[in-house]
């Protein structure tokens, strides 16, 4: 994985990303992280609804283009490709999002793409201490023969590596 310079210069909270995992049936896990960023929630929601430039911050992102927009509802479509386990994982989806900015939301959901599930939601809340509370969860249920163990410990680093390049931008942002 590379870290564009820019990212790189950008000093980081302290704060640990914290993780929750469940173990469903049918291959299923439900993944959660969230951090505290030193930012406005404008400056994060900006980042997150920044959907053509998301591959410019986002690790292992290759693609993503926004494919439809109706208001707050956008259809976007994203490719994402990393190696582990020695092997070359590529995964493509459709998801359907909600920009739900007053609630502090976006919410989405996959309506074609490589897995049998993929939904989720992005949740901005301020926190009492000061900052941004970050919180991102996602539902994935992973197609037959795909080895979901290997794609739960990838998915577990993948959550703490976006949520630090959102932030990262958002900060980058915020100081610009």
């Amino acid at each position: 994985m590379s870290v564009s310079p820019l990212i790189s210069t950008i000093k980081l909270p302290a704060e640990p990303i914290e993780q929750e995992i469940e173990r469903l049936p049918e291959a299923t896990r439900r993944l959660a992280a969230q951090l505290v960023l030193p930012v406005d929630l404008e400056s994060v929601w900006q980042v997150l609804t920044d959907y053509d430039h998301l591959t410019r911050f986002i690790p292992n992102l290759v693609s993503s283009k926004v494919l439809q927009r109706n208001g707050f509802d956008v259809v976007l479509e994203q490719e994402g490709s990393q190696r582990f386990a020695g092997l070359r994982f590529t995964a493509k989806v459709t998801l359907e999002l909600r920009e739900r900015r007053p609630d502090g939301m976006l919410d989405f959901r996959m309506v074609s793409g490589d897995f049998r599930r993929f939904e989720g939601a992005w949740f901005l809340f301020s926190d009492p201490n000061g900052g941004v509370r970050l919180r991102y969860e996602v539902l994935i249920q992973a197609c037959r023969g795909m080895p979901i163990g290997l794609i739960e410990q990838r998915l577990k680093e993948d959550l703490s590596s976006n949520l630090r390049a959102v932030a990262a931008e958002a900060l980058r942002r915020q100081q610009n």
